[in-house]
């Protein structure tokens, strides 16, 4: 059963995932999303306009302004965070202040509204399985790359904020859950992802940069599905206190296969060429959701090249906006 008459507030609510959640819960909840724009998948969008939606723009790291949005809301969505691989390369010490912080005070708002409070979903990544990651289930060995290379302060970070929400789970009683979302992808997403930059390249008729030989494999989990799993881990009773993570395994390609792919569905003009890789990046990365499908019913439904499609029909339409 959908989640009805609920007051869910979601962090990083103007970002991709954040606005396609609160899409799917703002006609039979209130949805309050808090955001400071440094990304905004909101402006323009029907959500501004509905009468259940509201906007606030505020930092994660403003704590006291944090709590008392999230007072007496009965569902907290942590989405807020510093991500993409060059914001995190650029800004080591950003990414920690906000993922780490911002999660600590997210766990504090909704700790001081625990008499309504009935579910917090803390956003974990993938990335805290590291450089090869292969079929990696809820239990596999959590790794946080070498010290001095700037793109694992983000999963050291993320994984950092996981092990919190677990702590604020047993030690104080807060209903958490973790999920580590594998390389979400679809219409609205701004800023980072390898399927948005290449579509966006395609559609503009121009080559298309693979960075490294291309051999890098990520399982792409489309963002309807992602939102289904959030809604699943949102009222279903065996979520609270777990991780799940949540992806895609039949989506798993190689960036170039990858690329390839969207230069046919664009019917772009332009060549694949590939540029030097300057930092570490993440060879193998295929989910395990066995938990997610056992303890939740999670199963993904959109198949690559189906997601694919949406996903360019959508910027294609973006496009078709901007020009007129």
């Amino acid at each position: 059963m959908a989640l009805s008459g609920k007051r869910i507030v979601i962090t990083g609510g103007a970002g991709f995932i954040g606005t396609t959640l609160a899409r799917r819960l703002v006609d039979e909840n209130d949805v309050i999303a808090v955001d400071n724009l440094h990304r905004n998948s909101l402006a323009g969008t029907e959500l501004e306009r509905h009468p259940r939606f509201r906007f606030v723009q505020a930092d994660v790291l403003d704590g006291a302004t944090l709590t008392e949005l999230v007072r007496g809301a009965t569902h907290l969505v942590h989405a807020a965070a510093i991500a993409g691989v060059d914001t995190v390369r650029e800004s080591p010490v950003r990414t920690m202040r906000v993922n780490l912080i911002g999660t600590y005070n997210a766990l504090e708002a909704a700790l001081a509204t625990k008499d309504t409070i009935e579910r917090v979903v803390e956003f974990s990544t993938s990335e805290v399985f590291g450089t090869y990651a292969y079929k990696v289930d809820e239990e596999h060995m959590t790794t946080q790359g070498s010290v001095g290379e700037a793109r694992w302060t983000y999963a050291v970070s993320k994984l950092a904020g996981e092990h919190m929400a677990h702590a604020y789970h047993d030690e104080l009683g807060l209903p958490t859950v973790s999920v580590r979302p594998f390389n979400v992808y679809g219409p609205g997403q701004i800023g980072g992802g390898a399927i948005r930059a290449f579509i966006e390249t395609a559609l503009a008729g121009r080559d298309l940069v693979i960075h490294g030989d291309g051999s890098q494999i990520r399982a792409w989990c489309y963002v309807d599905d992602m939102v289904d799993a959030l809604l699943l881990v949102l009222e279903h009773p065996n979520a609270v206190g777990e991780s799940f993570n949540i992806g895609n395994a039949r989506s798993a390609v190689t960036i170039y296969d990858l690329a390839q792919r969207i230069k046919r569905l664009t019917g772009c003009p332009g060549e694949l060429v590939f540029a030097p890789l300057h930092y570490t990046d993440v060879e193998l990365r295929v989910p395990n959701v066995e938990k997610a499908r056992r303890l939740l019913g999670f199963e993904a439904k959109v198949e690559l090249d189906d997601g694919i499609q949406r996903t360019i029909a959508w910027y294609r339409e973006k496009l078709k906006a901007a020009g007129s």
